[in-house]
């Protein structure tokens, strides 16, 4: 039985689908400016988890999954006029970029990859019905607003007070608010801007609107799951709550999920504090499966503190498992109880951190039998620890080819130590010793570890 915890009732609830044969999860996706960082790591990863969970238990068939793109506000536009480009170029490389980062990261697409700017006229379409409703209202300036005291539901997500966020909120030049609450659903076109027409002028939408229609069309006015970084709980997701509710006239999503921020020296990683690595930067020095391990290693919900250090341990533990799964014959096998324990963990909230130590308790299993010739049991065993690690993403490699580990420019390539490797055999069974110890230390000198053992000499690099 899974159990979520929710962050609109602040507690963990089991999930009780809508229709179990439609399960609908819409999660907020990247603003594609740029190229993404370890902390849009962690959401991607950890929103695969749940969706690959959520596949386990309803079948693939019966989840939909809808990540979407903001690919139009005002730090596009900014950029994009920085670079003297159209803004929807950008746009277009950048979530080409984010593709290539995520595919490199083994997540799965999600069904829907839905584009603000592809859903204009829905946007459009319940800024007006808001306007007719009586929550928002047409300034003179040619902006739309959202009244937020109209929702007396405002605030039930993030727990914000809405008297103690008025006091410190203000309004900026330009803007023509009722109140410093409100918040914009369309934007007054200015020069050099993208616009798009609209009974209150040209303009372009507020970021929260987008996914209000996004999700609303592509999963309904009312779906299961809602989806996001801690840092989207306000005002974001709130301002979704109070715009597409009013709408509707129903709530928008059972369960909302966020993940923990990824925290680089005590202070969550952010490009607007510069101390951000992209994706890209990291994959340089480690495995895209380290990088998948290393958020693993947390509950998503807990702080990820980024560091070398880190990174290093989940490469070692990585490497114990691989090495458990090296030589193995993996073929279809029956769960055991190692099985039931993993499952026990992901169905307590997504509990990676446990359902990892299970597999660790299957690799030592695994070891065992090995250390015992029971090479039936071993086979089975591993067949299952690599089952169980497709349902978070990793051990699906060739273990000798990660224990091997990735060569950098310059090295000897994998062909050229296996010929090395097989001339050493070659003399080591003439009883040329001399030969067989020059190529060791030609191996070594190259970074090259041997290991010798009953079933032959495997290597990887140091």
């Amino acid at each position: 039985m899974l159990e979520i915890y929710n962050s609109l009732s602040k507690k963990k609830e089991v999930f009780k689908p809508i229709d179990e044969k439609n399960i609908r999860m819409y999660v907020c996706g990247m603003t594609v400016y740029d190229y993404c960082h370890v902390g849009h790591a962690r959401a991607l990863i950890v929103f695969d988890i749940v969706y690959r969970h959520l596949i386990s238990i309803y079948g693939k068939e019966a989840v939909t999954y809808v990540r979407n793109h903001t690919d139009i506000d005002d730090r596009i536009i900014k950029r994009a006029n920085e670079n003297g480009e159209p803004f929807n170029h950008l746009t277009e490389r950048f979530i080409k970029a984010l593709d290539e980062d995520a595919d490199a990261l083994g997540i799965l697409r999600p069904n829907i990859e839905p584009r603000a700017t592809e859903y204009i006229e829905q946007i459009i379409n319940i800024t007006q019905t808001l306007v007719d409703k009586g929550f928002a209202y047409p300034a003179a300036n040619g902006d739309v607003y959202y009244s937020v005291k109209k929702f007396a539901e405002y605030g039930k997500l993030s727990g914000r007070n809405l008297e103690d966020e008025r006091a410190g909120a203000r309004v900026e030049i330009g803007e023509e608010k009722e109140d410093p609450m409100d918040f914009v659903l369309w934007k007054a076109s200015k020069p050099d801007e993208p616009k798009w027409d609209s009974p209150w002028g040209e303009g372009r939408p507020g970021w929260h609107i987008e996914c209000s229609a996004m999700c609303s069309h592509n999963l309904g006015d009312h779906f299961d799951i809602h989806g996001g970084g801690a840092d989207l709980k306000f005002p974001h997701h709130e301002n979704e709550i109070a715009q597409s509710e009013a709408a509707s006239g129903v709530n928008l999503a059972n369960y909302w999920i966020h993940n923990g921020h990824v925290m680089v020296d005590e202070d969550k990683m952010s490009k607007s504090l510069g101390n951000f690595f992209t994706i890209r930067d990291v994959l340089a020095l480690y495995p895209a499966e380290v990088i998948r391990y290393f958020v693993l290693m947390s509950h998503y919900r807990s702080p990820l503190n980024y560091s070398d250090e880190n990174l290093n341990h989940a490469k070692a533990a990585l490497t114990r498992l691989y090495t458990a799964l090296r030589d193995a014959q993996i073929s279809d096998v029956a769960p055991s109880d190692y099985s039931k324990r993993f499952d026990e963990a992901m169905n307590d909230d997504f509990n990676t951190a446990e359902g990892l130590a299970v597999l660790f308790d299957l690799a030592k299993a695994v070891n065992r039998a090995k250390d015992e010739s029971d090479s039936s049991t071993a086979n089975q065993l591993a067949s299952e620890l690599k089952a169980l690690g497709l349902r978070l993403g990793i051990l699906q490699n060739d273990p000798g080819t990660f224990l091997r580990g990735e060569s950098k420019e310059g090295d000897m390539s994998d062909a050229e130590v296996d010929a090395l490797i097989q001339e050493r055999l070659t003399a080591r069974a003439e009883k040329n010793w001399a030969r067989a110890d020059e190529i060791r230390d030609q191996l070594k000198a190259a970074n090259i570890i041997l290991e010798d053992g009953k079933d032959g000499t495997s290597w990887k690099r140091g």
